[in-house]
């Protein structure tokens, strides 16, 4: 007898079949010969999407159901260094109490994880002394982390980043230097514990936080200042007030500190905080900071254009018209957008755009040609037209639905 359907489409990773056969009727709650229901394969593989699509079924997947080894998806997810899959079940109700063998909780098994390290736990269940293999790779949320293997096992190094994440649903909040010191002994920013260092002490919304994140400015180490500008830019970006208390005083406290800051990283955190503010005078270094040497700060900084040009500022258009023949795609297809936002009445945003319909790189053209669309100029509308029928594996799926859904249509070509 063959291997069910619905496993078999979790195995391969075939997110379109094990949406097909959800939809069809298939029990999310399946089981593999060995007694492993299906989300806990997913888990294993690492498998965002098909996680996904497994929770959207009709009929309710089991969030908590284990496998045979008694450990349910989110303990799988918390073994493995999964964050984003952790976050994605803790979030949608897993049972936090559970534990696996040895009686540990999703939080005790996170935080035996990062006190022990993750090449010493593979070692020890393993028993090997051969290499770890290590790569790069990118999460279901789009983050860059590492994974390690050895001995037929695989995790990802998210560890440190779940427990963090898991500490204020146990009622425990680590002292802000406590929690500094986990995410500096990453020295990758882009790694996860970062992201979730940081917001986890922004979501704690008190005043002490943002005083002893303002007090890092100072520190001689720039992931010291990286912390404290991400922790300020992320109070400011998610707070709800109806009087945006933190706006004013963030800008205060960036525009000087961007003036003298050195380090990249830092200046990508105070030029995202900057570039997020209502304070007017948030967009005074912005034009300037569009020369930046780092890419990263450029394009944030063109973020933070859009509404100066929408105003008819020059300088902010200039800025960004100049940033549509920048060196690097990421940041022309960005232009690209914030001169859409100059007024229709000069012809100069527009031929801006034109002329970015022969760039090299595809993504740049198309952006090019949709913000033309959009603006009533035909220009670009070939570019549009050699794309095809345009899906949702397609990665403009989204950008087009302003093409469909405005006044003027894309016609074939004669």
């Amino acid at each position: 007898m063959g291997e069910d359907p619905l496993i078999a489409a979790v195995r391969s990773g075939d997110v379109k079949a094990v949406a097909a056969l959800l939809a069809a009727g298939a029990d999310p709650n399946t089981v593999d010969g060995h007694g492993t229901p299906a989300l806990c394969l997913a888990v294993d593989a690492f498998d965002l999407p098909v996680i996904e699509e497994l929770r959207m079924a009709d009929q309710p997947v089991q969030l908590n159901r284990a496998a045979a080894d008694g450990r349910t998806p989110l303990l799988r997810a918390v073994d493995r260094g999964a964050c984003e899959i952790a976050s994605v079940l803790v979030s949608g109700g897993a049972d936090l109490g559970l534990t696996d063998a040895e009686g540990r909780n999703a939080l005790e098994l996170a935080r035996h994880w990062h006190l022990t390290g993750a090449e010493a736990e593979l070692r020890r269940r393993s028993g090997t002394s051969e290499p770890v293999a290590r790569r790069a790779v990118v999460d279901g949320w789009g983050n860059v982390c590492e994974e390690l293997s050895l001995g037929g096992l695989t995790v990802r190094n998210g560890h440190t980043a779940i427990l963090a994440e898991l500490e204020p649903r146990y009622g425990i909040a680590p002292a802000f230097e406590e929690l500094l010191g986990r995410a500096l002994a990453e020295p990758d920013v882009d790694q996860p514990v970062w992201s979730a260092t940081t917001l986890t002490l922004q979501g704690r919304r008190a005043p002490a936080v943002w005083a002893e994140a303002a007090a890092l400015r100072g520190r001689p180490n720039p992931l010291e200042r990286y912390c404290g500008a991400e922790v300020i830019r992320l109070i400011n970006l998610f707070d709800e007030s109806d009087d945006s208390p933190f706006d004013v005083p963030l800008v205060d406290l960036f525009l000087p500190w961007a003036a003298r800051e050195e380090d990249p990283r830092v200046m990508r955190a105070l030029t995202a905080g900057l570039s997020e503010a209502m304070d007017p005078r948030a967009e005074q270094p912005l034009p300037a900071l569009t020369r930046h040497h780092d890419r990263e700060v450029r394009r944030w900084a063109i973020s933070g254009l859009h509404r100066p040009v929408a105003q008819g500022n020059r300088e902010a258009l200039t800025a960004v018209v100049a940033c549509t023949q920048d060196t690097d795609a990421l940041v022309r297809e960005a232009a690209c957008g914030a001169v859409a936002q100059a007024s229709t009445d000069s012809p100069a945003p527009s031929d801006a755009l034109a002329a970015c319909l022969h760039d090299e790189v595809e993504a740049v053209r198309v952006t090019a040609a949709i913000q033309l669309f959009l603006r009533d100029d035909p220009r670009g509308d070939g570019v549009l037209r050699s794309l095809g029928p345009i899906g949702q594996d397609s990665p403009y799926y989204a950008a087009f639905h302003a093409v469909w859904y405005h006044h003027r249509a894309l016609l074939p070509a004669d």
